[in-house]
């Protein structure tokens, strides 16, 4: 039987969610954008549903835009933000070790439309530099993204503290949101963001639902980077996807009821992993922040072996090397280069993220299995034997 610690690529669909969302495949079909009775009978659920998101973060309902993904929310935020206020500079900031979602926004940005981009640079636990971010700030800077909690080391970054200093000088802010919804209370008016984005398919709704908070004046401002009808009003157009703005809802009702009590739970589950990981497999160590950090993500290396190997025979422990979206890659992890891990240890790193139907027994076996799979890997390693 696989043990699931991956929770931070995908998590499985509540099946409270599943039932939620099963009517509206076949008996409440309508198009809510439709004007007759088949269509009208739909509005009620997404109107509740889009409450539901906006109370998880303490928004207002006409703050929330529904998209299909993470990475489409926040291609929306970062490029028409950036063309909206392009006349009044071209200067925008992002931290070197975003998701791709963002930094390869902010890459097209700069390589196709002439931006300027300051890439702020972290400590050794992943958190931003705030000196130089201080400095990188001009008078032609007009937009700041960086993530609120990042997706393979977990280190929670100081939002709110950037927010608050640009915020003064008229800067607008996004941030990443997508590891951290669920994992920490947030409330935007808190944070002083003005766009924050998250995904349905980390919190145990569907994949290919996205969300994007925007603050009511700045959304006045925009234009949408897809074009054709004036759905989400006016700012991404495309039929609205009801089963799964249904599913996000339910997904968001069911944060709103135990998130803190989850919390607790998937940090004693990656606490008790973390602690019996370093106590049974020597040369062994935790990237990210020790306390500033969310319960649910642990980025350990394994020195002297490969993380790729390591995920092979012990196979049955599903884990990432680095985030899922990169893993596919050959190249050393960014986020890891950004907080100048051992070039030869980045390698060993492997990320495990716990999630609400994990266990204390998943935990011990996961271990288990893990010290023996090292021990093999580190026999045949020239690395560990010299």
């Amino acid at each position: 039987m696989a043990i699931y610690f991956d929770n931070s690529a995908t998590t499985k669909v509540d099946p409270k969610v599943v039932e939620a969302m099963v009517p509206f495949f076949s008996e409440l079909y309508g198009n809510v954008s439709s004007i007759h009775s088949i269509g009208r009978q739909v509005r009620p659920y997404e109107e509740q549903a889009r409450k539901s998101v906006a109370k998880l973060i303490n928004a207002d309902p006409e703050e929330i835009v529904f998209t299909a993904s993470g990475s489409e929310s926040d291609n929306l935020a970062i490029i028409a933000t950036a063309r909206a206020y392009k006349h009044k500079g071209k200067h925008i900031i992002t931290s070197a070790i975003e998701h791709k979602a963002v930094l390869e926004t902010f890459k097209f940005l700069e390589h196709e439309e002439g931006f300027e981009v300051t890439y702020l640079p972290v400590d050794k636990y992943g958190v931003i530099d705030m000196d130089y971010f201080k400095k990188s700030l001009r008078d032609d800077t007009t937009f700041i993204s960086v993530m609120l909690a990042n997706n393979e080391i977990g280190t929670i970054e100081p939002i709110k503290e950037i927010a608050s200093i640009a915020s003064k000088k008229g800067i607008i802010v996004h941030t990443d949101a997508v590891q951290a919804v669920g994992k920490m209370n947030i409330d935007v008016n808190d944070l002083g963001v003005h766009m924050l984005t998250f995904s349905g398919h980390k919190i145990y709704a569907p994949k290919g639902i996205g969300v994007l908070y925007i603050d009511i004046e700045l959304r006045e401002k925009i234009h949408p980077i897809i074009h054709g009808g004036q759905q989400e009003g006016g700012l991404r157009a495309g039929t609205e996807n009801i089963p799964y703005i249904v599913g996000l809802g339910k997904a968001c009702d069911i944060l709103l009821e135990q998130q803190d009590t989850e919390i607790l739970h998937i940090k004693k589950l990656r606490d008790t992993f973390e602690k019996k990981v370093l106590e049974t497999i020597p040369d062994t160590y935790i990237n990210g922040h020790p306390e500033l950090r969310v319960p649910s993500i642990s980025d350990i290396v394994f020195r002297y072996i490969e993380g790729e190997a390591l995920m092979v025979y012990a196979r049955e422990v599903c884990c990432s090397a680095g985030s899922a979206c990169t893993s596919a890659s050959t190249n050393p992890s960014h986020v890891l280069s950004a907080i100048h891990v051992d070039d030869v240890d980045i390698h060993g790193a492997l990320r495990f993220s716990f999630g609400r139907f994990n266990t204390m027994d998943e935990v011990d076996k996961a271990v288990e299995v893990l010290k023996e799979s090292v021990e093999k890997l580190r026999k045949m390693s020239p690395l560990y034997n010299k």
